[in-house]
């Protein structure tokens, strides 16, 4: 992740988009259900590419408005949206619960969850942690902290005393929900700097979704108000074949 810092970052507007740099691939990331009908994997869906400007930057919309999602068109200067950046900045982990089990600790931020989901799929994550042993329950619960796109959710694995995180590549996803009929954030993934409109860097995670319906309470991080509000980007759905 250190050498992502200096090759990719995005840089945060004070009243306008995500701007940003090193031109790492843009995605849909389409959430597809299991039989019962909870989040369950990834599809990739359209690619963007936009041309980067002579600085090198792509600007990302931000305040929801833009008619060219997922890029900036100029809507945020007549949006009724505010763009203050209201984190607080503590690490994530600072501020997390624990579920400790036989074999795991599970550590949750539920300030940067997401909505979407996949923490429910065959039992809640907490339930599972709390009774898994064997490799197949262990497994599971590694499915499910993975796939949080929030990265709200962190595991820690006791046996060898190692944070799992999925080998994310620097690289942004575009995140569509049709299971609730809603566009979701935009997902940061491979330890990609967030730098704020001060100047100053927000901590750096390998999982991390922003807001784009610009009207979280936690931005510029995604607090899954697009759920409540029904934000759809009304970009196509072309569905891939490759999952994870």
């Amino acid at each position: 992740m250190k050498e992502n810092k200096e090759t990719y970052y995005i840089k945060i507007v004070a009243d306008g988009p995500y701007l940003v740099y090193g031109n790492p691939p843009i995605d849909q990331e389409i959430i597809v259900p299991n039989e019962e009908g909870s989040s369950w994997v990834y599809r990739k869906g359209t690619h963007f590419e936009a041309p980067p400007t002579d600085d090198g930057h792509i600007a990302l919309c931000r305040c929801g408005c833009s008619k060219h999602k997922p890029f900036c068109d100029g809507s945020h200067k007549h949006a009724d949206w505010d763009p203050t950046e209201t984190n607080d900045r503590r690490p994530l982990l600072e501020n997390a619960e624990e579920t400790d089990g036989p074999t795991m600790t599970l550590a949750d931020n539920e300030q940067y969850c997401a909505f979407a989901r996949f923490c429910d799929a065959y039992g809640r994550v907490w339930n599972l942690v709390e009774r898994a042993r064997t490799p197949e329950e262990r497994e599971l619960v590694k499915h499910e902290v993975g796939h949080c796109p929030a990265g709200r959710l962190v595991l820690l694995d006791k046996e060898n005393g190692k944070i799992f995180e999925p080998p994310f590549k620097p690289s942004i996803g575009i995140i569509e929900d049709p299971g609730i009929k809603v566009s979701g954030p935009i997902w940061v993934k491979g330890g990609i700097r967030i730098e704020s409109a001060d100047g100053s860097s927000y901590e750096i995670r390998n999982r991390v979704t922003l807001c784009r319906c610009g009207q979280s309470q936690n931005k510029p991080f995604c607090d899954g108000t697009h759920a409540s509000m029904r934000f759809h980007d009304h970009l196509p759905l072309e569905e891939k074949q490759e999952e994870w």
